[in-house]
């Protein structure tokens, strides 16, 4: 199975159509599209119940943790996915990912055995599992993601469009269709590095007028659910 650790600071942007249009077009020369292009990217949250770990989360505290799972287009059975356990602790975010499938992940879920055989991520996310002891299928959030990298460098970037969510049909396998997050045209920049900004970068945010926000797309669709549902 592979297995990926990450660190790394990410940071979260807002963007209107007419600045993504700028940001693409400064980005030329600087930063190049890596080989899938634009790629529709659909992340299942777990949660509890009563939703502890979103509700935690919305609150904005120091430290804040989730699990999801991620698969890229419209998942089977058998096709790989991508179980993550992704926390925030003073800005940095630390990321735990191991490949699975569906019935593995399910059975995981379940209570019944580990996600990958043995190791210091197994454990971790075992831990989390057990700790929340009921995790169940919460939200799903689907995106169009185009993802940039720097030739040579660390630095990674990624715009989503259309972000959307759904809670109900909480399946990977079945569309990738949900309610918009955003007003049409806007999108959701991310960087993601793992020291400064180049300077460069932060040239061109300044000029787009391009300012730093705080967004969650599961915490966003909660807020909207919950207006919708008068909770």
């Amino acid at each position: 199975m592979a297995i990926t650790v990450m660190q790394r600071v990410e940071m979260k942007y807002l963007l209107s159509g007419a600045q993504t249009a700028f940001l693409r077009e400064k980005l030329k020369g600087h930063m190049e599209v890596d080989q899938y292009g634009k790629t529709s990217i659909a992340s299942l949250y777990y949660d509890t119940p009563t939703y502890q770990l979103i509700r935690a989360s919305v609150e904005k505290p120091p430290f804040k943790e989730k699990i999801r799972l991620r698969s890229y287009g419209m998942a089977t059975q058998e096709s790989p996915v991508f179980l993550e356990l992704k926390r925030k602790a003073y800005g940095i975010v630390y990321k735990r990912r191991v490949q699975s499938t569906i019935p593995l992940v399910e059975k995981f879920f379940s209570g019944d055995g580990d996600i990958c055989a043995g190791g210091q991520i197994n454990s971790e996310i075992k831990t989390f599992r057990d700790h929340y002891k009921t995790l169940v299928p919460a939200c799903l959030i689907i995106y169009d993601r185009t993802a940039y990298f720097e030739p040579g460098g660390e630095l990674r970037l990624t715009i989503d469009e259309d972000p959307r969510y759904r809670v109900d049909d909480l399946v990977l396998t079945r569309s990738m269709e949900g309610k918009s997050l955003l007003d049409k045209g806007w999108t959701v920049l991310e960087i993601k590095v793992q020291q400064a900004m180049p300077l460069w970068l932060a040239g061109i945010l300044s000029a787009g007028k391009i300012t730093k926000g705080s967004f969650s797309k599961y915490g966003e669709a909660f807020r909207q659910q919950l207006l919708k549902t008068g909770a």
